[in-house]
Formats: structure tokens, sequence, C-alpha cells
């Protein structure tokens, strides 16, 4: 029987919950350790503590982060002079700025699109200084290096090599924290989010872009019928990702109040599935897991196209692939 065949009979007799990866197993989480001064570095263990709310960061490690940093430098040399996708997405979060009268004159960027954020950034906010950082030292050089195409010479730009899970930051000496497309790959997310608040002056500003639930969705599918197929069993692919319910739970744990979520969806086409792997490398969007299988057979990567194209391709032969995005925004500390 062909894949296509396979395929179509899947799709008629799967339920709504097959279509869905199996999750991660379980780990227990390790006891919460007493209050500590605020230390935005790893202690002996290797994790950071935040004494502020009592809280520890999970010893469970889901994503790679030095995996991460490699596909970052790979990014900055193969990522395109303008994307478009993630020009929107830089500007719709920027776009939060113009509805805030306050201005903020000391503003950090992490990870993610910062190239994109700093292009379209165009005097919103009214910010003064601003501090790229980024855990890629090739990301960091790009950006140092394309600075001078941007005529802005009233904005003061610094830059930073450093981690989003242990943030380099001073306690209350900035205005504005944004993040566009970079904190889903935090193994502890509330505890990111923490040390940004902490970060943050009285009334200041957290803005942040993450991938949702439902993006890829189409690519999860055609991989785990390729795979079953080729394979006879599944491994994770793509990295699980927070879901609508989840955002608001997320800020509120984090500190923030007035917390405001906006879901996007974008469907963006490709000529093949092959395309929109090349994208997300170009992104450095592609998987970190630990518990990746780090062997893709090329039998199983051409069955994975096939199933796509057969599946959900349109017909001028274009397949579409679906980013949800999760806009966090206008979320003020509550640091008095």
């Amino acid at each position: 029987m062909s894949i296509k065949a396979i395929a179509r009979e899947w799709w008629r007799s799967a339920k709504p919950s097959q279509h869905r990866l199996l999750p991660l197993p379980r780990r227990r989480a390790p006891p919460l350790r007493p209050s500590a001064p605020f230390s935005s570095s790893p202690d002996d263990n290797g994790d950071a503590e935040f004494s502020g709310d009592g809280l520890q960061s999970s010893r469970l490690k889901i994503f790679d982060r030095d995996l991460k940093r490699k596909q970052r430098d790979r990014a900055a040399w193969l990522m395109r002079g303008k994307d478009d996708f993630v020009d929107s997405v830089a500007e719709n979060l920027l776009d939060r700025l113009e509805d805030c009268r306050k201005t903020f004159p000391t503003a950090l960027c992490l990870g993610g699109s910062l190239a994109s954020v700093r292009r379209l950034l165009r005097g919103r906010g009214r910010i003064e200084k601003l501090i790229m950082m980024d855990m890629s030292f090739d990301m960091v050089k790009k950006l140092r290096d394309s600075e001078n195409n941007i005529l802005d010479d009233n904005l003061e730009t610094s830059f930073v090599v450093g981690d989003e899970e242990f943030l380099p930051i001073k306690e209350s000496s900035l205005d504005l924290v944004i993040s566009c497309l970079g904190l889903h790959w935090t193994n502890d997310l509330p505890g990111a989010m923490i040390q940004c608040r902490l970060a943050l002056k009285p009334d200041g500003l957290f803005l942040a872009a993450i991938l949702g639930g439902e993006t890829l969705k189409e690519l999860r599918i055609a991989c785990t019928i390729a795979q079953m197929e080729r394979e006879g069993g599944i491994s994770p692919r793509l990295s699980p990702l927070a879901q609508v319910r989840d955002a608001g739970n997320l800020l509120t744990r984090a500190g923030f109040t007035l917390p405001g979520v906006d879901v996007d969806q974008y469907t963006v086409k490709y000529n093949s599935a092959l395309e929109l792997v090349e994208h997300l490398r170009a992104m450095g969007e592609t998987n970190a897991l630990f518990q990746r299988n780090p062997i893709l057979k090329r039998d199983t990567a051409l069955a994975t196209a096939a199933v796509y194209q057969s599946m959900f391709g349109a017909e001028d032969g274009t397949v579409p692939a679906t980013f949800q995005i999760l806009d966090n925004g206008c979320e003020f500390s509550t640091n008095r």
C-alpha cells in the first residue's frame, strides 16, 4: 500500500486525540528550597534560585540549551535579510508600545527575533538605551555588525552574550523587557519570567511573544504517520509548547499584574515540507529536545514530506504551515 493510501486511511479512521504526539514522560520535581537571596547565576548544582518568591527552577531539563546555542549560531549565518513572518510577529508585539503613554528609557531585548525587533523599533517607546542579549555569540556579533545599517543616532545600543535562564541583569534596572520568539525554549518558563520581573523597575513593562501549542500541527501529524509507517513507532520530533489556557497562569505565577494575552494565528505557505524545515533552521527553531532521536532516517524524512503534501497540499502545489503566537503584553511589574 502506498504512503498516500496509508495516510488517507489513517486520517479517516483516527480520532482527534490521536493526532497529537505522545507527551514526554513526567518526572517527580524536586522539593522547593527555602528562600535565599536572589541570584542571577547558577548554583553548585547548575540551578538558579529566585528568593523573592521562594521558587527554584526545576532540575527537569526538557531542552538541550547547549544544542540550542549551536542552532542559534547556525541561524546567524542562515537567516534571511528580511523574514515576512518574523517581521509580522515583531511588528504586532511592538505595536503595544504605542498603546502606552509611559516612556521606557532603558530596555532589554531577549533572544529570538532580535534583528526584526531592532529594525522595526523605529522610536517606539522612546527608548534611550537598548540592551540586545542572545545566548549565541555569532548572533550577537552579526547584530553588532549590522548596527551601522540602522539610522537611529539617538538610541544607545549595547550587546550582551547571556542566557535567558540565568539573566545577567541587576534587579530593578530596566523599564522594558521584550522577548520575541525566544522564551519558549527555556526549561523553566515561569522562572525566566520571574527573572524578567525582578529586573524591571516598578511599573516596568514586559512584552513577549512565544509559540503556542497549535504551531506546526500539520508537521506533527505528518511526522507521526511517517514514523509509524517506516519505523513502527514515534519519537519526539517537535517540542512541547504552551497552550492558550496556560498563558495567563504563567504570567500570574511569575508575579505580573494586569495580564493580557492575545492569540494570533499565521498560515505560511511553502513550496514543500523541505522548504519549511529550511526556514525553521534559519529561524533557529529546530528540535532541541533532550529525548530526541539524533538520527532522522532518509526514508522517514522523505515519507514525512510525501504525507505532508498528500494531506495538506493545496491545488497550486504549496503546503501550509500553522504558527500560533501567544502575545503577552502590558503586564506591569509589582516590585513596589
